[in-house]
């Protein structure tokens, strides 16, 4: 959700603080936001110099160019995503203390924030919003002055420690003192902040996008951890104030990875980076000897033999991902997968033991409600494995192995590349699974992997060939009010993907389902016209499936439907019977989906150009879901 950043540098005073906090928002403007904000500070100033203001980031920007704000030493900038408080120049963030001598930007939900309020409310304290984040300002403010009559001297860093062990929800908070214009602090709690170390300057952010133009070098914050930077150091503390180990890490990709070059949007852009995504992902899985490896692995082979059971807790897409792995790994392993909604998993008392694998799939890393998922499985004695696309975030740093995607960033808030390449991240995981139980050999398991290998090629097939079949059928869709999705096999939860898509950034009202429910139920909806979009099975071998999905859209265009189908090339029947096909290369049934899904992206991406809307950034929707 809400995006983060903060920067030391040296001094005398300047612009790049400001420069820094405005290119990092820019940067973490795909995460979801409804306002921004920065604040500075440097030496002299008996107040921290805040310009905030509804609305885009440009909005800020135009405020700036004609008020400009005043040189400095350092600066934090915050894009924010309204859970607190309706969107608003008084709402948004920074924060400032009583005396204005302290600002602060937050993400997250601080729960017991109307309590505090009501205390400092007793003491003669005012408030401009109704945030919970000015709570935390005017207490970190009282704080930070109490700190000073203790010791003699501003001491920001004690003083944020102290006020985050007092705080109950959700919380990232970073804070600047125009007493200490020198240092940006920051505390976090079940929520994203990662350290950027530069040369004379040091970062912080939401995640490494928000400084990866200055600076490849970083370092996690583990759970209930501090930092103070300056532009020459960098401390990290627990909330006591105890010393912790150092975890630093390399980013993979750089500033350009994140910027659009000459696409129209950053969807378009995703989209066709697929290929490489899943390219990527397959990289360096075999060792020296053949086998296959995974990324970080603190799971001994004999604790993965005695696996009984896998259950994926996932939310979204990365969801439909796992429920497309879910008929691979029972394929080639043999033992049972469940796929849980992770919001609805820890609440319905689930079954875990020892010899349950939970495998949390979060492109971001710090879907919330994984996290909480993730956690209350390791309570229950389980072991987690995450497959995620962000190095550094709390997922992967809980769980005991990862295996990342390398996708690289995704910036558009629907997700495309992700999928894909989440899908291939779990199939490496099965196949592993499949090598180290001896469900298969390896001469199997390294034809599947050669499969794998051959799919970008095809991605990349239908990327060149079916875009004008694409464009005309969502030109003739334009006016339609509801949409039907249908599927079977892996084709299910690619037909609720595609769905899903429409529904992000079209914002047209779809249903996707299994197709053998059509007769259920769901053929009631079918109307002239209707738009109905038929994932099909290969025809080759006995798949009998092929002939009851040819049989649905029989069905459906006899109630005047409008059928478009995903189909494999050289099949004749789906040419006789589906008014629109998009053509995909022949492959495995199993791999089907990762050149499935591609042409219903570019479906739900023209829809949107197509009715004006902005692809890249869907009302009401955040990239990265940071709160439950």
């Amino acid at each position: 959700m809400c995006g983060i950043v903060g920067y030391a540098g040296s001094t005398p005073a300047c612009s790049k603080p400001l420069e820094v906090c405005l290119q990092g928002l820019s940067r973490l403007e795909y995460r979801g936001y409804d306002s921004a904000g920065v604040a500075l500070s440097a030496p002299g100033m008996q107040s921290v110099a805040v310009r905030k203001k509804e609305g885009r980031l440009d909005n800020l920007v135009q405020s700036i160019d004609q008020t400009p704000l005043p040189e400095a030493t350092v600066g934090i900038g915050h894009t924010r995503w309204a859970t607190n408080g309706a969107p608003s120049d008084e709402n948004a963030h920074p924060h400032l203390s009583q005396d204005e001598k302290v600002a602060i930007i937050h993400n997250g939900i601080i729960e017991n924030a109307p309590q505090i309020k009501q205390e400092l409310l007793s003491e003669g304290y005012t408030f401009d919003s109704v945030t919970d984040t000015e709570v935390a300002a005017k207490l970190l403010g009282k704080v930070a002055d109490e700190v000073i009559a203790e010791t003699g001297h501003p001491d920001i860093f004690e003083a944020l420690r102290r006020v985050a062990r007092t705080f109950e929800g959700t919380f990232t908070i970073l804070a600047t003192d125009c007493r200490q214009p020198d240092v940006v602090v920051g505390a976090r709690h079940d929520s994203p902040l990662v350290v950027g170390l530069g040369e004379g300057e040091n970062f912080l952010g939401s995640d490494v996008a928000a400084f990866v133009a200055y600076t490849k070098q970083a370092l996690e914050l583990g759970q209930d951890e501090a930092v103070q930077i300056s532009a020459d150091s960098v401390t990290v503390t627990d909330f006591w104030g105890r010393d912790v180990e150092l975890r630093p890490f390399t980013v993979d990709w750089d500033a350009s990875a994140s910027e659009k070059g000459g696409w129209d949007s950053f969807m378009d852009k995703e989209i066709h980076e697929q290929p490489q995504a899943v390219a990527d992902t397959l990289l360096g899985r075999f060792n020296l000897t053949g086998d296959l490896n995974l990324d970080e692995v603190r799971i001994d082979e004999d604790v993965f033999r005695s696996i009984d059971k896998i259950i994926v807790i996932a939310c979204g897409t990365a969801a439909y991902a796992g429920m497309v792995a879910k008929y691979a790994i029972e394929h080639w392993v043999r033992i049972p997968v469940e796929v849980e909604l992770a919001h609805e998993f820890r609440y319905r008392d689930p079954i875990l033991t020892p010899r349950t694998l939970v495998v949390a799939i979060s492109q971001s890393g710090e879907t919330m409600d994984t996290l909480m998922a993730l956690r209350h499985a390791r309570e229950q004695g389980s072991r987690v494995l995450a497959i995620c696309n962000t190095q550094g975030s709390s997922i992967p740093r809980e769980s005991d192995a990862v295996l990342y995607t390398h996708a690289g960033p995704e910036i558009a808030v629907a997700s495309t590349k992700a999928f894909v390449a989440q899908i291939v991240a779990a199939y490496v995981l099965g196949l592993y699974f499949a090598q180290v139980k001896g469900t298969m050999y390896h001469d199997e398991i390294r034809k599947i992997v050669d499969e794998l290998r051959a799919m970008p090629a095809k991605i990349q097939h239908v990327l060149d060939t079916q875009g004008e079949s694409v464009r005309e059928a969502a030109e003739h869709s334009l006016d339609a009010e509801s949409f039907l999705f249908l599927g079977r096999h892996v084709g299910y939860p690619v037909a609720m993907e595609g769905a899903l898509k429409l529904k992000e950034i079209a914002y047209t009202f779809t249903e996707g389902f299994a197709a053998g429910e059509l007769k259920h139920g769901p053929i009631a909806l079918v109307d002239e016209g209707e738009p109905v979009v038929i994932i099909v099975p290969p025809a080759r071998g006995r798949n009998v499936l092929h002939a009851k999905v040819i049989s649905a859209i029989e069905e459906v265009r006899a109630r005047g439907a409008y059928t478009i189908a995903v189909a494999e090339e050289g099949d004749d029947d789906v040419r006789d019977y589906a008014d629109v096909v998009f053509w995909r290369p022949q492959c495995p049934t199993l791999l089907s989906p990762l050149v499935d899904v591609i042409p219903l992206q570019l479906f739900a991406m023209n829809m949107a150009e197509l009715k004006g809307l902005d692809v890249d950034k869907p009302r009401n929707l955040a990239k990265s879901v940071t709160v439950e």
